[in-house]
């Protein structure tokens, strides 16, 4: 195996990684790339906001890419940073025509940080008041890994604004020493997100973990990890018992009693919402980033995600999980037998639109 002195820490606590990354913003010299879902016009996106606009008065290079439709904020809330000097462009503004549902659909769900070509930040939490107090999944690397950040960055720059672009180019992983950067992008067939964990679901040998906030994963996806669990692998899932959007919790109930009985273990984080996204395979190889378990991230999104071996790296995330399952409650199938009926009826009448949570 390459040697691999990438230093990377993962954050579990939203306080405590959005202090880190202002920390490192307030001592950039030369760049900040932010590629980010949402950006809340709220107390902390104004601070947020306004330390870029320090960093832009003192000369250093900011360029902000930040989906239209989750952004929260509008050109005017940036407008003093442009001013000052940052570049800033909306992913894909919202049209209305006659395709209006195909095209904004299509969302850049990444969360990416760059800061003087030598720290990334990547993982699962957006810049938002409201996620203060959410269980997320950020690392961040300090390495040259970075350049390669900075590339994928200036990918998407370039298709801000297009429908149409070369899509396998789009979704070639990127190789940097024993890790992969993986780029999904909006598409029925490509999906590199989804393939990654078929591949690393079916090649287990003794545990896979997965914490995610929207778990909706489809067939052949829901059949990887009962034939792992059939096998004898130690599958579990962890899920939030209340996320922040209730009808896909209600649809995810639909599948939870099957995957139960191939000895799929689910688990329920109770404190508040859990946002992480993370994916371990034997103690050994992970993926961390802003993909969910689901459908949409799969086929309609643009994500992100690193994945590889690292010592240091699963030795925090094992500690994470350890966190996670120590308020969590375990999934009782006699509980979900009797599950109202009212609930059983929804859960039907929500499966065409499976998609689209």
């Amino acid at each position: 195996m390459q040697k691999n002195d990438t230093q990377i820490k993962l954050y579990s606590d939203s306080l405590l990684f959005y202090t880190a990354m202002l920390d490192d913003i307030k001592a950039a010299s030369k760049s900040i790339y932010l590629e980010i879902y949402r950006f809340s016009n709220d107390p902390f996106g104004v601070r947020f906001r306004d330390n870029l606009l320090k960093k832009c008065l003192e000369g250093v290079k900011v360029m902000l890419l930040i989906d239209s439709w989750g952004a929260s904020s509008s050109y005017g809330f940036f407008q003093e940073l442009v001013e000052a000097g940052a570049e800033l462009r909306f992913f894909k503004k919202i049209k209305f025509n006659w395709d209006a549902f195909t095209k904004n659909h299509r969302r850049n769900h990444r969360k990416i940080l760059i800061v003087d070509e030598e720290i990334t930040y990547i993982g699962s939490a957006n810049i938002a008041g409201y996620a203060l107090n959410w269980r997320e999944s950020v690392i961040r690397i300090k390495g040259d890994i970075a350049k390669k950040f900075i590339n994928v960055f200036y990918g998407n720059w370039r298709i801000y604004n297009k429908y149409f672009y070369d899509k396998p180019e789009y979704a070639k992983p990127i190789k940097y020493k024993n890790f992969e950067i993986i780029r999904d992008v909006p598409s029925l067939i490509h999906q590199p997100v989804q393939k990654k964990f078929l591949k690393l679901i079916n090649a287990a040998k003794k545990e896979i973990i997965i914490e995610t906030p929207y778990f909706l994963p489809g067939k052949h996806l829901r059949k990887a990890l009962m034939d792992a669990g059939d096998r004898g692998v130690n599958v579990s899932v962890i899920i939030p018992k209340k996320s922040d959007v209730h009808l896909l919790d209600i649809l995810t109930s639909k599948y939870l009693g099957e995957l139960s009985q191939h000895n799929v273990k689910i688990f329920f984080y109770l404190p508040q919402n859990l946002h992480a996204k993370l994916f371990l395979v034997d103690r050994k190889y992970f993926v961390i980033g802003s993909s969910n378990f689901d459908y949409r991230s799969f086929r309609y999104m643009h994500e992100i995600c690193m994945a590889g071996e690292h010592r240091s790296l699963v030795r925090q995330m094992t500690n994470h999980i350890n966190e996670t399952l120590r308020d969590s409650e375990r999934f009782k199938f006699g509980s979900w037998k009797k599950r109202p009926r009212i609930q059983r009826v929804f859960e039907w009448l929500l499966v065409p639109f499976r998609h689209l949570f």
